[in-house]
């Protein structure tokens, strides 16, 4: 179980994760309170944000076949529709 931190921390057990993993307390209070209001977006969220090359990247490391002549709308539609 994780250690109260006090009330300016919201999410104890994510904090104390955030530190092992070698983030800054400030780093780790800001992404456990994030996280604990529901108001912490994830980039991976957001596909139309990224660049075509990380939309490749990511097609390819997930099989994605004929990614090579696919465009970013493309690229985005089948990232989405994979798993």
């Amino acid at each position: 179980m994780a250690r109260d931190h006090g009330p300016q921390i919201k999410d104890d057990a994510l904090y104390e994760e955030l530190r092992k993993q070698g983030e800054s307390k400030e780093k780790a209070a800001r992404i456990a309170n994030a996280k604990a209001e529901g108001t912490l977006e994830h980039r991976s969220t957001h596909l139309e944000d990224r660049t075509k090359d990380d939309l490749m990247k990511k097609a390819r490391k997930i099989g994605i076949a004929g990614r090579s002549k696919m465009n970013k709308a493309e690229l985005v539609e089948a990232i989405r529709g994979h798993g």
